[in-house]
């Protein structure tokens, strides 16, 4: 059955105008402050008529030269990578100590193990099909090196070890070359979420959180809606976790916004207190997720293998009613009047759709692969002394001991980056990018003036294979590529 949302035809004119295109100046105007306020000037935003906005050189780079760090606007770690990783809520660098990191994987997987009993845990670690993916440096994916790690059995640890890896009581050998910034929990109390700083910790609560958080400061009937939207989320897809963080990160500019223009209506003696939505606030607090390229969630996902094309419309519709279940459930958990646009189903639809077509893979190296490499490369005799603590915690991992952190995010700038199936540029993280920003490197020279293009798809694929995927994205390449293929 259609899914009705009565928003949507209540609030019909508000909508129409949080999804109509942004100017080009005020695509123009946007980037421009946002490229000021980072100190960016390697790079420019230029809208294309023919291929809408994309990012160009603003000088000269070499092979290999760093081209962009992108911090996103919002992101996500996957909810089951939360079991293998404990990262900053808000820049996702590990934290806490590698004792801890290891400590604390073991446990929650065993935790795991005993609850599930092998059941099925859904697909909530693969939120979006399209998500453009982040390379990883050769070092990083030298797991191998590490013999022993290689078994899928993971070897039973002596007991007593688990719990004083995690409490601190058990020190490993050279853990301190591994040094992480410690583990701050989050101010509002829920146990979630935790930070590498009162900064990261201050901008999400700023940012998001505050309207999320589970803590004891939440409303109780607050708080049972917004776990079950949590619970909803895990079971299906943790990309509503995403879009939750997007609809409250605009709901908070928008009250920020209302505030200060308060403020000077105060000075100027012509205040005038409404609880009814000031468009033109809602607007500018939307404004940053404006920017993205949208279609609806349910017309832009891919369609799966094992789903037939006759079968395309019905899977579509589940999919927009999985959806309308998310928002009703959120809408349940934080709804603000004031913002009542931004939980229609149609804006919804949108705001996950833009994560389905813009998003890059979140991927964050783990530094407990680097500490086992270290004491695998240590010399004798201090190797054999070492292995005689970590081998038996390192067979207790397994051949995943060095999973990284992962989860999905959408950057203002990456974004932006038009595709090419023979690109001049990638995503890739390097040894010393130890937090969640987007990483773009030259794969070439790139003149200044040059548009700056990656691959949205693995470009050795042939060109059938590339135009087929690409399709989803709304497009049918004329990269020089594909054009020398097809003639």
């Amino acid at each position: 059955m259609e899914p009705i949302c009565p928003i949507g035809s209540q609030c019909a004119t508000e909508i129409s105008a949080l999804l109509a295109p942004p100017s080009p100046f005020q695509l123009q105007e946007y980037f421009h402050n946002l490229l000021s306020a980072r100190q960016c000037n390697a790079i420019t935003v230029k809208q294309d008529v023919k291929f809408g906005k994309g990012l160009y050189a603003a000088m000269d780079f070499k092979e290999g030269e760093l081209v962009l760090k992108d911090h996103m606007l919002v992101g996500v770690q996957h909810s089951l990578n939360k079991i293998d990783c404990l990262v900053c809520s808000f820049c996702f660098r590990f934290v806490g100590s590698i004792e801890h990191q290891i400590g604390r994987r073991l446990y929650l997987q065993q935790l795991s193990a005993n609850e599930s009993h092998g059941c099925d845990v859904g697909n909530s670690s693969g939120s979006s099909t399209h998500c453009h993916e982040m390379d990883l440096s050769d070092e990083e994916e030298s797991t191998q090196q590490c013999i022993s790690a290689s078994s899928k059995t993971r070897a039973p640890l002596p007991e007593g070890v688990v719990e004083p890896l995690m409490n601190g009581r058990l020190m490993l050998p050279c853990s301190e070359k591994f040094s992480l910034p410690p583990a701050i929990p989050c101010p509002g109390g829920c146990g979630e979420a935790y930070y590498c700083s009162t900064s990261c910790a201050e901008a999400d609560f700023e940012s998001s959180h505050s309207l999320l958080c589970t803590g004891e400061s939440c409303d109780p009937a607050r708080r049972e809606a917004l776990l079950e939207f949590i619970k909803h989320a895990n079971d299906t897809n943790d990309i509503f976790l995403l879009a939750a963080k997007a609809i409250s990160y605009t709901i908070l500019r928008y009250h920020k916004l209302k505030a200060f223009s308060l403020e000077e209506q105060v000075k100027y003696d012509t205040s005038c207190v409404s609880n009814h939505c000031n468009l033109s606030l809602l607007l500018e607090a939307w404004r940053p997720i404006s920017m993205g390229h949208k279609r609806r969630w349910w017309d832009c996902i891919a369609l799966p293998d094992d789903v037939d094309s006759s079968d395309e419309a019905s899977f579509r519709m589940q999919i927009k009613e999985l959806a309308f279940e998310s928002l009703q459930l959120l809408k349940t958990a934080i709804f603000d009047k004031e913002c009542e646009p931004l939980f229609s189903l149609e804006i919804y639809g949108h705001i996950i759709g833009m994560f389905e077509l813009n998003n890059l893979d979140l991927v964050v190296a783990s530094p407990v692969e680097d500490y086992f490499l270290y004491i695998d490369d240590l010399t004798y005799p201090d190797k054999e002394e070492a292995e005689k603590i970590t081998q038996p915690i390192l067979d207790a991992l397994g051949e995943d001991y060095s999973i990284c952190c992962q989860g999905t995010a959408f950057f203002p700038l990456q974004s932006c980056l038009n595709h090419s199936c023979c690109p001049n540029a990638k995503a890739f993280k390097r040894d010393e990018d130890k937090d969640g920003q987007a990483t773009i490197i030259a794969l070439s020279s790139i003149c200044k003036g040059e548009e700056i293009t990656i691959s949205y798809v693995d470009e050795d694929l042939p060109l059938e294979e590339r135009q087929a995927s690409l399709a989803d994205y709304g497009f049918r390449c004329r990269c020089p590529k594909c054009i020398e293929e097809e003639s």
